[in-house]
């Protein structure tokens, strides 16, 4: 039974990249602003990359002002065809300005488009709001809308709150303008922080390759006594199961806790904007993450201190993080609640990628195959790591995930997984 469990495991881990992907954006944004005299105005944040995947264009993944001009009328098109506003006075009416803008993220850039309601005078207390953008291309797909100012709810202080997420089964919604609900913007940034580690593979893979060795114990055998001793650099190391269930969970708890020490330090000072280093960098660098530790489970580099990779690597795994608040243009009175909701989500995500995978591995660590699947999972760790690391060194995109980005959507439908 347990043979069958391992090969299963095995063909669930090589199979991950089907059902999961780094740090893809799936992320199209509207932040609006209400005022008390001037109505409301607002604007959208679009991904290069989803403009030229639905939409057939050829932006560069950093493109100018003057190339974005070239598609304007065709993206003011289709954000008109799928986004929408209405309330008890009847139709607002989307009216782009002039003004076009860009930012540069780890996910390339996102053109702004800014605009104003039309009969927006009078502010009604809910406005209804559509915005299915991409989301009929690409189920996968979620959009959000952020409030940046709200006259009539008293936030005035330029919060970044994410008052609504749009889905495929939920891409109209009901925006209530005279609730002050920082307790609904701390929920869903607790979501957010979950959703983004369950969706970085990068993040669960370097968790992965630390809870591998948990199980099991490195020795060698002494050829005068026989006596089974721990060598944990030798390279004629063997593996040994544990005895109980407290070894291995204290393991994991060392190593956890270093790992989210480090992450939670990072993510602060970033998200203060008291340290800051270039995305290309920091994703450079967990992708080489992934490689050594799953390297130190086949030849160790660090006698005894498997927690010192956790620790080192786990600081720029914070700065992934923090990326992902700056990507969704967090910021405001309200950052400390916001970075504490999104910290947590992280943990609480993280919490369940280990109940998940622990105690399986846990479960078949007496198997004679373990040793093999230790192997074979960290070289293809090392696989992934070195693929990772040249999309991000060279800025390239190998288009891998891409391709098996809808099979892997038509493959949840059946599984029940998705709508």
């Amino acid at each position: 039974m347990k043979k069958i469990v391992l090969k299963v495991l095995l063909f669930a881990f090589l199979c991950i990249p089907i059902f999961s992907f780094s740090h893809h954006p799936d992320n199209s944004l509207v932040y609006l602003k209400i005022y008390e005299t001037n109505g409301i105005e607002g604007r959208f944040d679009i991904n290069v990359n989803e403009l030229n995947e639905f939409l057939g264009f050829d932006l560069d993944k950093h493109p100018s002002i003057e190339q974005i001009r070239k598609y304007e009328k065709e993206i003011k098109a289709y954000l008109l065809s799928t986004a929408r506003f209405s309330s008890v006075y009847g139709d607002h009416p989307i009216v782009f300005t002039d003004e076009l803008d860009t930012i540069k993220t780890e996910f390339g850039s996102f053109v702004l488009l800014f605009f104003k309601l039309e009969n927006s005078t009078l502010i009604p207390d809910e406005l209804d709001v559509t915005f299915k953008s991409f989301i009929e291309e690409d189920p996968l797909h979620e959009n959000l809308l952020g409030i940046e100012y709200n006259w009539k709810a008293g936030l005035i202080n330029n919060e970044r709150l994410i008052a609504l997420v749009f889905t495929k089964s939920e891409m109209r919604k009901s925006l209530s303008l005279t609730e002050r609900s920082i307790w609904k913007g701390f929920k869903e940034m607790v979501r957010q922080g979950m959703l983004h580690i369950w969706i970085g593979l990068d993040h669960i893979l370097f968790l992965l390759a630390l809870m591998l060795p948990s199980v099991v114990r490195r020795i060698m055998k002494n050829s005068e006594d026989g006596e089974l001793r721990s060598l944990e650099n030798s390279k004629a190391s063997q593996w040994r199961p544990v005895t109980n269930f407290k070894s291995a969970f204290l393991y994991i708890l060392k190593i956890v806790t270093f790992f989210t020490i480090a992450h939670t330090i990072t993510l602060s000072l970033a998200s203060l904007q008291i340290i800051k280093l270039p995305s290309q960098i920091v994703e450079s660098v967990i992708a080489l993450s992934i490689g050594l530790a799953a390297y130190h489970n086949i030849r160790p580099i660090f006698k005894g201190k498997d927690w010192l990779i956790a620790f080192v690597f786990g600081l720029f795994h914070g700065f992934g993080f923090a990326s992902v608040l700056g990507d969704l243009g967090i910021g405001g009175e309200f950052l400390t609640l916001t970075l504490l909701g999104f910290n947590i989500g992280v943990e609480i995500g993280q919490i369940v990628i280990i109940a998940f995978i622990f105690p399986v591995l846990f479960l078949i660590r007496k198997s004679k195959l373990y040793p093999k699947f230790l192997v074979v999972v960290s070289i293809f760790l090392i696989v992934a790591s070195l693929y990772w690391m040249v999309e991000r060194v060279f800025d390239i995109n190998l288009g891998i995930e891409d391709a098996l980005r809808y099979e892997a959507y038509k493959i949840a439908v059946k599984l029940g997984l998705k709508e």
